[in-house]
C-alpha cells in the first residue's frame, strides 16, 4: 500500500494519516522510501531492458534537477531523459541517468547506455542548449543532427531583445517556421536576419549564427516538423514527474530518484505504447529513405542549408 501511495504522488503527511487507522504512527520520508524499494526491481528491468531492434529515428533529451542528501548536504541532481519514437510510430520512454551534473561526460555516458541497449537508426535528436549534450551527440551518435528546441531558443531570443520590441521580433521569429518547405523556411530566416540588421544587429547575428541548430527539423520529412522542432510535448511528461517529485521535495539518496522517476517513466512508458502512433509510418520510411540514399542523412542537411 505505502509503495503504491508513493508511486501515486501521495504526500508523507496524507500517508501518516492512512496508516494511523492501521496503527502506525509517526511515519517519516526514509520509512516511505524503504518501503518502497519494491519497486526497485521493476524499475532497474525497465531502465535496462533491450530497445526496439527497429530502431528509433527520432528522439527529444531533458534534464530534470532533483535536491537530494549527499555527504550531509543537500545537493543537486541532474536526472537525464530521453523518450524516442520507435519503427512503429509510437513513442517510448528510452531512458533514465541520474548524474552530479549536466556535462558532456554525462550525457555521453547516457548515451553509450544507450547504445548499449541497442539504440540505433538515429536521425534527429531534438533537446534545449543542454552543457555538453551537443559534443556528446557527435562522439556517440554522429550520424544524428541535433534540433535545438526552438521554444527554449525563443526565450533566449528574448533576453536579448528590449521588451517593448519583443512583440515585432517574435512575430517575425515565427514567420520562419509557417513555411511550406525547407527551402521557403530558410529563406524566410535569412530575410528575417536581415530585417533585424538595421535595428537589433546583435539580435541579426545571434538568430544568424544559430540557424543551423534551430532550423535542423527542416532536413526531416514535413509531416514530423511539428513534432521535433521543439522539446514541447514533453513538458507534459515533465510536468508529471514533478507533480511527484515536489511531494518528496529533497531525496533521502540518489537510489530514492531513480526508483520514483524511473517508476513514473515505467508507466509513462506503458500508456504511450497504448495510444494511436505519434508519427506515421509513412514518415518514419521517408526518413528512413533519406538516411539510406546519402548513406549519412547530414548530406541533405548541408545541401538544404547551402
Amino acid at each position: 500500500m505505502i509503495a503504491t501511495c508513493y508511486l501515486k504522488g501521495v504526500s508523507t503527511r496524507r500517508m501518516n494519516d492512512l496508516v494511523a487507522t492501521l496503527g502506525i504512527s509517526n511515519l517519516s520520508k526514509s520509512q516511505v522510501s524503504r518501503m518502497s524499494e519494491e519497486l526497485d526491481e521493476m524499475v532497474a528491468d525497465f531502465r535496462n531492458r533491450p530497445l526496439d531492434p527497429g530502431g528509433h529515428a527520432y528522439l527529444s533529451c531533458d534534464a530534470l534537477t532533483i535536491k537530494v542528501r549527499e555527504g550531509g548536504r543537500v545537493v543537486k541532481c541532474s536526472v537525464l531523459l530521453a523518450t524516442g519514437v520507435n519503427a512503429d510510430g509510437y513513442r517510448e520512454m528510452l531512458g533514465m541517468h541520474a548524474a552530479t551534473a549536466e556535462s558532456n561526460a554525462s550525457w555521453k555516458g547516457f548515451f553509450q547506455d544507450l547504445k548499449a541497449r541497442g539504440l540505433r537508426g538515429v536521425f534527429l535528436i531534438t533537446s534545449d542548449a543542454h552543457e555538453g549534450i551537443q559534443h556528446a551527440i557527435s562522439e556517440v551518435l554522429p550520424d544524428a543532427s541535433w534540433q535545438r528546441c526552438r521554444t527554449h531558443f525563443a526565450k533566449n531570443l528574448y533576453e536579448k531583445v528590449p521588451k517593448t520590441q519583443w512583440p515585432m521580433v517574435s512575430a517575425m521569429f515565427q514567420t520562419i517556421f509557417q513555411q511550406p518547405d525547407a527551402q521557403s523556411t530558410w529563406a524566410q530566416a535569412h530575410e528575417v536576419v536581415d530585417l533585424l540588421e538595421p535595428k537589433f544587429p546583435q539580435v541579426a547575428a545571434y538568430l544568424e549564427e544559430s540557424l543551423d541548430e534551430v532550423l535542423a527539423f527542416t532536413a526531416a520529412p514535413k509531416p514530423v516538423w511539428t513534432k521535433v522542432w521543439s522539446n514541447n510535448p514533453t513538458e507534459r511528461l515533465n510536468r508529471e514527474i514533478r507533480r511527484h517529485t515536489d511531494v518528496v521535495g529533497i531525496f533521502p539518496n540518489r537510489e530514492s530518484i531513480i526508483r520514483l522517476v524511473g517508476a513514473v517513466l515505467a508507466e509513462q512508458h506503458d500508456d504511450w505504447i497504448q495510444q494511436k502512433r505519434y508519427m506515421s509510418l509513412s514518415a518514419l520510411e521517408q526518413t528512413k529513405h533519406l538516411m539510406h540514399r546519402t548513406g549519412d542523412h547530414h548530406g541533405d542537411y548541408h545541401q538544404l542549408t547551402a
